[in-house]
């Protein structure tokens, strides 16, 4: 019998975190969380990382594994999740995976082209073009370093466009021509699950965990973080929106509001992503 991991997945707030938790219990395993951000320890409250409860009912990883200057990525979670399953695979033959960053799951769960590791000093040279000159100087730079991937790329994207540049920049190769796109075999088998439900259901969900995370001390947990909101690591649904707020620029309802309507939208993209994965749906009552 092969072993097997149950991916647990679905948009934000829809109650994933709690499915996958239950399903560790019945079949004695751990959870790999697949969320980019609750790896990085100085931000518990905005990214809904697991409790103290929850880690002590049951055994996660990479959960505050990192510190918000600290550099990852999608290649390097899925050599490390690689590396990690052989230990798990003796305890229980299932094991979960939980989260919703969508190439992460797609890291461990279809591979990831080999893909050079990008020095500190063309990162640098790569943020700085979006710094200077934003969103336009990104476009013309990629445009006359790789045209094909440049048609393909979402252009409002900063992201994934300075990670183009560093790519075509450490290569020496247009990125377009490292992407193969094959699937990698694992020795394993995998299992997809998502969670559905209404979107007014979803959306009201959204709104209220926002509202709780305030309540939590969010507000106060991005002020403290605030002098390093440079960082990449904290361009992130939740902070971004209370800089305005903390440098007195906006209301607090302002920012709440803001929140929450990013997170839709990234609760949206979520959802257009797994469209195209091979996932069964749950709805959880």
């Amino acid at each position: 019998m092969r072993n097997r991991l149950i991916v647990i997945t679905g948009p934000t707030g829809s109650g994933k975190s709690e499915l996958a938790m239950q399903l560790a219990e019945r079949y004695g395993c751990d959870i790999i969380s697949a969320d980019s951000r609750q790896m990085f320890r100085e931000i518990p409250v905005g990214t809904a990382a697991p409790t103290a409860d929850d880690l002590a009912r049951v055994n996660h990883h990479f959960i505050g594994n990192l510190s918000l200057g600290d550099y990852y990525s999608a290649a390097q979670y899925e050599e490390d999740v690689m590396a990690l399953l052989p230990s798990l695979w003796e305890k229980s033959p299932v094991q979960i995976l939980c989260g919703g960053s969508m190439m992460y799951i797609d890291a461990v769960t279809r591979g990831i082209d080999e893909l050079p590791t990008i020095s500190d000093e063309i990162r640098a040279e790569a943020w700085a073009l979006y710094e200077r000159g934003g969103l336009q100087q990104l476009r013309l730079t990629l445009l006359e370093l790789d045209p094909v991937y440049y048609r393909q790329v979402d252009l409002n994207n900063h992201k994934r466009l300075v990670h183009a540049i560093e790519i075509c920049r450490q290569a020496g190769v247009p990125y377009s021509s490292l992407r193969t796109g094959r699937i990698k075999p694992r020795d394993f088998d995998i299992e997809m699950h998502a969670i559905d439900m209404p979107r007014p259901e979803l959306f009201d969900r959204i709104n209220r965990r926002v509202n709780v995370m305030i309540d939590n001390g969010l507000v106060e947990e991005a002020r403290a973080v605030s002098h390093l909101r440079h960082l990449n690591s904290l361009n992130t649904v939740g902070y971004k929106e209370l800089w305005p707020y903390i440098d007195g620029l906006t209301t607090l309802d302002e920012a709440i509001a803001k929140i929450a309507r990013n997170t839709r939208v990234y609760a949206k993209k979520q959802l257009t992503w797994l469209k195209n994965r091979p996932v069964s749906y749950a709805t959880i009552p």
